[in-house]
């Protein structure tokens, strides 16, 4: 069945007609969908910017209006409760993670709200998983910032990962930092600590084996800017989120 959507956005100048023929504002939060197909009469349901994006997030890839809508306009569907990321996050982030994430539900991979705060731990938790992650750092200054990976976090001898690896903050304002291209120290990890970017006078980011301390210097893989409010940093909340199909 073939089902066609118009989406009409009217502006605080535009104006809706109401029962009594008299013009009224409409809210610029509030979206008017007009909706038919070949089985049923058309009409036309009033719905939240917020409700609109979240039923796009779960609409099928075979909907016409799926291909329509823009996917930055698209929020991510969590498996779980996140304590740090909200609807602005969630939009800002996924319009920059690669196409490949798009339309899987994100998965809770680790918390330190839930699991404690252990390296150890979040490398184990990520054993079995074969798929991008998403770090999202919480310090005591309530800064939000982190990191994602194109491959998930492990031990290992040597740097791995691809250019789709970035670096962001909220500071309020988001700031992304895209591979630099001068190097490839995306992501290396050992029992005692994980880093991301390097080749500068310290890493883009690291964290210790507790999970705890973290620093952030501007490192040439991602020409970024310190992601904390100050270099070395206290770590209040730490999550990690998964794309799997």
């Amino acid at each position: 069945m073939a089902v066609w959507l118009a989406d009409m956005w009217y502006s605080r100048k535009q104006r809706l007609t109401g029962k009594s023929g008299a013009m009224k504002h409409l809210p610029e939060n509030i979206k008017v969908l007009y909706i038919a197909s070949d089985c049923m009469e058309p009409y036309v349901e009033i719905i939240t910017v917020k409700d609109s994006k979240r039923r796009q997030s779960l609409c099928s890839s075979d909907d016409s209006e799926a291909e329509e809508l823009s996917y930055h306009d698209v929020l991510p569907v969590l498996s779980d409760h996140s304590l740090l990321l909200d609807d602005h996050h969630l939009e800002k982030l996924a319009a920059q993670m690669p196409a490949r994430t798009r339309g899987y539900q994100w998965q809770l991979v680790y918390s330190t709200a839930v699991h404690g705060s252990s390296l150890k731990t979040l490398y184990r938790n990520m054993a079995e998983v074969d798929s991008p992650v998403l770090l999202v750092v919480k310090d005591m200054h309530k800064k939000v910032f982190g990191a994602f990976s194109s491959d998930p976090f492990r031990v290992s001898k040597y740097c791995y990962g691809t250019g789709e690896t970035f670096l962001y903050s909220f500071n309020p304002d988001f700031q992304v930092y895209k591979w630099s291209g001068v190097n490839s120290y995306f992501v290396s990890g050992n029992w005692d600590s994980l880093q991301l970017g390097g080749g500068g006078s310290g890493f883009a980011l690291w964290l210790d084996a507790d999970l705890y301390r973290g620093s952030s210097f501007s490192s040439p893989t991602f020409h970024n800017a310190p992601l904390s409010t100050n270099e070395d940093f206290i770590v209040q909340d730490l999550e990690v989120w998964t794309v799997q199909n």
